[in-house]
């Protein structure tokens, strides 16, 4: 995995290795790079002229070995109207630049975050680009074999040159790149194979938090039964890999105040069960587990940036496998509620796994909030594709806190209904419910089914099955997750709930 080492320096010309050099779209250099064209003869100055450069859209322009220098290259990159650009274009400047040195093989470069106009590039933009570097950067090659070779890439050292580099190279430590070591975590877990990320492997994982201050309370199958965590059994109950439901605690809030409560579905592989998936496109399902992969993420983030917030993750982790013991259509369990639910489908068996952790929460964590995310139906694809997760709130103000927050990082949601209305879909003719409505308005009984199980306690779900994987490849992305979810939540903490 590609793990560029970031740095921050003051502006000033760097001897050897990449420059690169941010333009407005009135193409004036800044200082540095300024005095760097007077020392070459002019050559930035006729290499823009001589390309009709526009510096727009974050277009590049690669002028190589400039004379009168030992640069090896110098990247332009055209950011139009300084003024226009918000945070996520910040951080998307950082994914621009990442990649365009990772296509020139660049081992060591020198980002000016300089403007012609003499304002200066305040220390949270400087942080913005190197969490953008950083995503970028990101792969996930652990199980490639290699050769090894003296004379392979090695990973980019990039330095980071403004005016408050100090502010800024704090900022990053204490706030930033515990964010962006949030979202590698969660990029990690995801991507993993089933093979290697069981459920206890998963647990094991999550013990490491406590490395940074947190608290993880582990759940085993015995506990479970004796407590009655039925729903979220019955699926586990066909894999010889046993049930695991992990509470993770950053206390970093007032003492009892009640935390914010982040839960997810964490089921590490997914056939289906009895109702088996189709063949094509099952490996994916190693992804099945995205929203425990985010909600872990996400408290090392917390923990490890020491935020003022009292927070709970709650995980609920099994495997769905159609053994001679699995789960059967037609069955009836008792959820850890004492609410009755007939199993039409196995493979609708992420809510099985939610309801009981969701239950769990509400009534032995009492949070202000909760917010759960599943990988939970191929509908919300259907719907809303793979740019924006689907939101599902009982609350106003908390759904207008993660649009906004979604809105700001670039990790949008968009607000499906829920309603009465379609309660009917799920109604059962042998239990209080059945698991699932059908093919029409899949993603909304998903969420009406898991509404019955949080009470009155604010609660948003978010499907994620169209953005925790087979993420499209962007600026900010290039492997098969892009980790969303955890910034946006970050955000939500960061901006609502922290002191």
């Amino acid at each position: 995995m590609s793990d560029p080492s970031i740095a921050f320096a003051k502006p000033e010309l760097p001897a050897t290795g990449a420059l690169v050099v941010l333009l407005a779209e009135d193409l004036v250099l800044p200082p540095t790079a300024a005095a760097l064209d007077e020392k070459t003869g002019g050559a930035l100055a006729r290499a823009i002229a001589k390309s009709a450069f526009k510096a727009k859209g974050f277009a590049a322009l690669d002028v190589l070995a400039p004379a009168g220098c030992d640069l090896d290259r110098v990247l332009l990159i055209g950011l139009g109207k300084f003024g226009d650009l918000v945070e996520k274009d910040w951080l998307k400047l950082g994914g621009v630049v990442a990649g365009k040195l990772a296509d020139a093989k660049a081992t060591a470069a020198t980002l000016l975050l300089e403007r012609a106009d003499g304002e200066a590039i305040v220390p949270e933009r400087a942080a913005d680009v190197a969490l953008g570097v950083r995503m970028r950067a990101w792969t996930f090659d652990r199980y490639k074999s290699k050769k090894k070779d003296e004379d392979a890439p090695k990973d980019l050292a990039l330095t980071l040159a403004l005016a408050d580099h100090s502010a800024a190279k704090k900022l990053w430590k204490a706030r930033v790149e515990p964010v962006s070591d949030g979202v590698a975590l969660t990029r990690e877990l995801i991507c993993e194979p089933a093979n290697v990320l069981g459920t206890e492997d998963f647990t094991k994982r999550c013990e490491k938090l406590e490395k940074l201050g947190v608290e993880v309370e582990v759940l085993g199958e015995k506990e479970l039964k004796k407590a009655g965590w039925n729903a979220l059994l019955g699926v586990a109950q066909g894999s010889k890999r046993p049930p695991r439901v992990v509470i993770m605690r950053w206390n970093g809030g007032t003492e009892g105040e009640a935390p914010i409560a982040f839960v997810g579905k964490g089921v590490v592989f997914d056939s289906g069960g009895i109702s088996i998936k189709p063949a094509a496109g099952m490996e994916d399902m190693k992804g099945d587990m995205g929203g425990a992969a985010v909600v872990t993420g996400l408290i090392h983030a917390l923990a490890a940036r020491k935020a003022a917030v009292n927070v709970v993750g709650a995980i609920g982790l099994v495997e769905n496998m159609p053994d001679a013991g699995a789960q059967r259509p037609g069955d009836i369990v008792t959820s850890l509620s004492g609410q009755t639910i007939e199993v039409i489908n196995t493979d609708a068996e992420g809510r099985l796994v939610l309801c009981d952790v969701l239950w769990h929460v509400k009534e032995a964590v009492k949070p202000a909030a909760i917010v759960d995310l599943a990988t939970l139906t191929g509908a919300i694809l259907v719907a809303l594709g793979k740019l924006n997760a689907g939101l599902f709130c009982n609350d106003d103000t908390l759904a207008e806190r993660l649009t906004s927050s979604g809105l700001v990082t670039g990790e949008t949601v968009w607000r499906m209904p829920l309603s009465t209305d379609y309660d009917k879909l799920i109604d059962s003719t042998w239990a209080d419910m059945k698991n699932t409505g059908g093919r029409d308005a899949g993603s909304v009984t998903a969420a009406q089914f898991l509404k019955r199980f949080v009470g009155d306690v604010p609660w948003a779900h978010l499907d994620i099955a169209g953005t925790a994987m087979g993420s499209p490849k962007t600026d900010l992305n290039a492997a098969w997750t892009s980790g969303w979810g955890v910034r946006l939540l970050d955000r939500l903490v960061a901006d609502h709930y922290e002191k």
